[in-house]
């Protein structure tokens, strides 16, 4: 086998989740989280104690209920391991259309709990691999999860004698097949409802203020994608609106605030709207229960009447096409 056929190892990563909805699984995955300094990137002599001193001891217990609720027990597992394990189920079965001479092994991980970033780049390297792909599965680039899959993955090199090639996907916000895939699924959402929603409301991840004023391009990457998907669908600015959700802490994140849009909507008389997490690749925490319960209270006892969320692009076939898309184009040259 000459070098060129070798295998190629294709690696989806997304951000994580606990290994059970319980406080000490939850504590462990928060612990590992939240000391990322490209998470929280105080100075650590500032975060660390509030980090093991308060949040570790109070907020694993609250979250541990939050996750139970989405959790799939009958498999144990929360559902953005789910999501992205059925992902790589589905694109393996299209392995031949990413294969030139040299097969493509797609597998998965996690940038937080399991599977590790390292051990699959081990797995694919005892496969054969030394050329391997990272497809962060994140349309908008943040500091905060695109680059901390690099740190990550460069992290486990460093302890490698024998290094594999390594490729970080890059950032699709705008990507055509992206912006499509959301359309298609916010059509087939908003077809199925028995109402129509006079407000749509785009939710992103929320990021500190302060990491944008330092740089970090994702509030203009998730403009960028608002405008074309609106554009796509043909939606006015009043129609299909921008928000930002789960914010955590007194600093300022990045503004409209989900939850005060939403609110606002309904005490100025708007009685039927639909969300949805255009940022999010696979349904989680944040979207099934943040969503869809918090914000959907919120909407209620302001004086809202019907509220739809719609799933994230998941496993559906336009979720696989994109990826399929995605990873022909970061493997461009190698196959």
């Amino acid at each position: 086998m000459t070098s060129l056929e070798t295998p190629i190892g294709l690696l989806l990563v997304n951000l994580g989740t606990p290994d059970a909805p319980d406080t000490r699984s939850v504590r462990r995955y928060l612990a590992q989280f939240l000391s990322d300094p490209r998470v929280v990137d105080l100075p650590r002599i500032v975060w660390l104690p509030i980090l093991h001193g308060v949040i570790l001891n109070t907020r694993p217990k609250r979250s541990a209920k939050a996750y139970a609720s989405v959790w799939n027990h009958d498999i144990g597992e929360g559902p953005l391991k789910t999501f992205t394990r059925l992902q790589t189920e589905k694109l393996r079965l299209r392995s031949s259309s990413l294969s030139g001479k040299a097969p493509v092994i797609v597998d998965y991980a996690l940038r937080y709990g399991a599977p590790s970033i390292a051990d699959k780049i081990n797995e694919l390297m005892a496969q054969g691999c030394n050329r391997i792909v990272l497809l962060p599965l994140y349309p908008q680039y943040a500091a905060s999860t695109t680059a901390s899959v690099a740190d990550d993955a460069f992290h486990a090199l460093e302890r490698m004698r024998r290094q594999p090639a390594l490729r970080i996907g890059a950032p699709y916000y705008d990507d055509p097949a992206y912006i499509n895939a959301l359309a298609t699924s916010v059509r087939r959402e908003l077809a199925a409802l028995d109402f129509e929603p006079e407000v749509i409301l785009a939710s992103f991840h929320g990021l500190p203020q302060a990491q944008v004023d330092r740089g970090d391009p994702y509030r203009e990457h998730c403009e960028e994608t608002w405008r074309l998907l609106r554009q796509a669908l043909n939606m006015s600015e009043e129609k299909l609106r921008l928000s930002f959700q789960s914010r955590f802490g007194p600093a300022q994140w990045l503004t409209p605030y989900t939850s005060d849009v939403v609110a606002s909507l309904a005490e100025n008389g708007v009685k039927n709207i639909a969300l949805f997490a255009p940022g999010f690749s696979a349904d989680c925490l944040e979207t099934i229960e943040e969503l869809g319960v918090e914000i959907r209270d919120i909407f209620v006892e302001k004086g809202g009447e019907k509220f739809a969320r719609f799933s994230c692009l998941n496993d559906s076939l336009e979720g696989i096409d994109l990826l399929e898309t995605l990873a022909q184009r970061e493997l461009a040259g190698w196959v």
